[in-house]
């Protein structure tokens, strides 16, 4: 019987992986560090998470994931609640139909696609923070974010590909 509770509480662990480790990188991401200026410019850790998870296993980051680690964002941050929300699932609808091209390809490949995600996802969210706030905000911020994000996207790779190879293998 425990034996069973057991394997059992390791497939649901296993499965939320991908959830828990993005969760976990959103609430990172808040913490403050000792940086001028650092929280405006701070890389889009979940925008990563959701590129590289609805790309390699979209079975185990599914909508609602994303929708609750949006908002996660949007309540950890004080963004106005749904605007990471309506940007990540935006890049995942996209990215989970657009994944074959990408799936066992080289690195290079992947990344370049990233290099199209990330300053379209900076884009829309600068467009809708703007239209939110009534004004054009400013927009140099996002734009050091999506270099910050563009030049960390490599190693959170592989934080997530050793992560997928450990505990995601498929039974």
């Amino acid at each position: 019987m425990i034996a069973v509770l057991a394997l059992q509480l390791d497939r649901v662990a296993r499965r939320l992986f991908p959830f828990a480790l993005s969760a976990l990188l959103v609430v990172l991401s808040v913490v403050p560090l000792p940086v001028p200026g650092y929280g405006l410019v701070v890389p889009s850790f979940a925008l990563m998470a959701v590129y590289y998870w609805a790309i390699h296993r979209p079975d185990l980051l599914p909508a609602a994931a994303v929708f609750v680690l949006g908002l996660l964002e949007d309540i950890l941050t004080g963004a106005p609640t749904g605007l990471n929300t309506l940007v990540l699932l935006l890049v995942y609808g996209v990215m989970r139909n657009q994944r074959r091209p990408f799936l066992g390809k080289p690195f290079a490949v992947m990344w370049f696609g990233f290099f199209v995600v990330a300053p379209a996802a900076s884009f829309g969210h600068w467009l809708f923070a703007s239209a939110l706030a009534g004004r054009l905000v400013p927009a140099h911020t996002a734009f050091i974010q999506c270099l910050l994000t563009l030049a960390l996207y490599p190693w959170m790779t592989w934080l997530f590909a050793a992560g997928q190879r450990a505990f995601l293998r498929r039974n």
